[in-house]
């Protein structure tokens, strides 16, 4: 089978890497290869910041007016809906993600972060602050100059225009690092980007690996502005480093071990639907997952004999097709890991109430039982399809339960009980709190973690101020001169 090609992208156009050399994306479903993608390596960096630099330094982007940039943004997401279906399928073919996922929900959000903060750059004030001394002092927010993207495999083009739409709308460039378990939506991105009218170097993408090669040479580069990074905690400490040493401000979202509290007053039909939708979509290869499900002993045995059937339920197959609800986790060293968890759990003294490993990269919706609170299960980020159940009797311990935990991500709660929602979520620690429901997003709020989740926050005016350089202008409006 002849592999497809997607290259490099780089002052606009598509182009190989400087050394010729190349690597494949396999298809976690058929475990073969399926496209072929170029090895970027520091020279490939190199020319991608140029022509990144340039353009911020001499081009038109940075000074646009916010309603033209705004038109040519507006006009990409208009193409990316046009071509919904193939990236789609890129994704569904790079990490093994149920097409009904990626094109119902992973393309639509895609273009909506395009549109929004498209938008919200052209919408948004600053601040004015007259002065008592004959003086008028406003803010302006200028951008911050070549951004370094580098994005995970789990949300490929989802979180990808999660860091490109907030740079490019405040006038940045980017140079963009996907995943190379997910290389090829990037691209296909890329070449909109070309054909709606974004001048070249404006949207740069360099294919690679990370240490010791483009991913380093990218985050270490001196002309490099701004660093944005989600992905595992560990490489996130390696970039704060690569920043710090730059003095280049970094934003990190980094891994999750998301709480989920289901208190005995909770609608349980409305509770289970979510708390499934929460460990399992996406095959459980979500930073936000709901992976520690804490459920009142009042109504343990109910809540849990409904969970477990319909964690039973779910569909298992071939990504590609429009049933199938859960796909092969994204590579063979992703299911060799998580395989381990669910290997590990009756001799580490759990249950296993339903799933298990499968052939095929594939494992099935798991619900673990009878492990504690200090179970490697219930405290390590497996990012699978693989839920940890443990009872409780008091409000305070359920929050002490929670936050007991390295990571601060996102967490979550199901009660009917008004005063109860408002006194529990304030105190999880968590960046992200959802009530009743799950992963339900206001692109205004900000996202993002503390601890081992991360640095920063992204969002609504969180971004801008990340992407950009705030300036504080002062000017004499009465001529007084200055006493002495």
């Amino acid at each position: 089978m002849k592999l497809e090609w997607f290259g490099h992208v780089i002052d606009g156009k598509e182009v190989p890497s400087a050394s010729g050399e190349t690597f494949t994306s396999i298809d976690p479903y058929t475990q073969q290869a399926w496209a072929e993608i170029p090895r970027g390596d520091a020279e490939d960096v190199r020319r991608a910041v140029l022509s990144a630099r340039t353009a911020f330094d001499e081009g038109r982007w940075p000074r646009m007016g916010f309603a033209e940039r705004g038109r040519l943004i507006h006009r990409f997401a208009d193409l990316i809906e046009a071509h919904a279906t193939e990236l789609a399928m890129a994704d569904t073919r790079d990490m093994g993600k149920p097409i009904s996922q990626s094109r119902d929900n992973d393309v639509p959000r895609t273009a909506m972060n395009f549109r929004f903060f498209a938008d919200h750059a052209r919408l948004s004030t600053g601040e004015t602050l007259p002065m008592d001394t004959g003086h008028h002092a406003f803010t302006r927010f200028d951008p911050a100059g070549v951004v370094a993207a580098v994005a995970p495999w789990n949300f490929p083009m989802m979180l990808e225009s999660w860091k490109v739409a907030p740079a490019l709308a405040w006038g940045n460039t980017v140079v963009l690092k996907p995943a190379e378990d997910t290389p090829t939506s990037a691209t296909i991105m890329a070449r909109l980007a070309i054909e709606a009218g974004i001048p070249p170097g404006v949207f740069n993408v360099v294919h690679g690996f990370g240490p010791n090669a483009a991913g380093q040479a990218l985050t270490e580069h001196p002309d490099v502005d701004r660093i944005t990074f989600t992905g595992e905690s560990g490489t996130g400490r390696v970039i704060a480093a690569a920043g710090a040493r730059n003095l280049v401000p970094v934003s990190l979202e980094l891994g999750g071990k998301g709480a989920n509290i289901v208190f005995d007053d909770a609608e349980l039909d409305n509770a289970v639907s979510w708390s499934i939708r929460a460990i399992f979509t996406n095959t459980g290869q979500v930073c936000v997952a709901g992976s520690r499900l804490y459920v009142h002993r009042a109504i343990y045995d109910e809540f849990m004999r409904r969970f477990v059937e319909q964690a039973t339920a779910m569909v298992i197959g071939d990504p590609k097709d429009d049933k199938t609800q859960i796909g092969p986790l994204a590579s063979m060293e992703h299911f060799g890991k998580v395989s381990q968890y669910v290997a590990e759990v009756e001799p580490d003294g759990g249950h296993v109430e339903t799933g298990g490993v499968l052939d095929g990269w594939r494992v099935a919706p798991t619900v673990v039982t009878g492990l504690g609170q200090n179970s490697r299960h219930a405290r390590d980020e497996i990012f699978g399809p693989v839920v940890v159940a443990i009872p409780f009797d008091t409000e305070d311990e359920a929050v002490e339960l929670a936050n007991d935990s390295r990571y601060g991500l996102n967490a979550m709660l199901f009660t009917e009980n008004l005063s109860r929602a408002h006194r529990v979520s304030s105190r999880l620690n968590a960046g992200s709190v959802w009530v009743n429901c799950f992963f339900i997003r206001d692109l205004r709020a900000p996202f993002g973690g503390s601890g081992d989740s991360g640095i920063g926050r992204e969002g609504g005016n969180f971004s801008r101020e990340f992407f950009t350089e705030p300036k504080a202008v002062v000017m004499q409006i009465d001529q007084q001169q200055p006493s002495h």
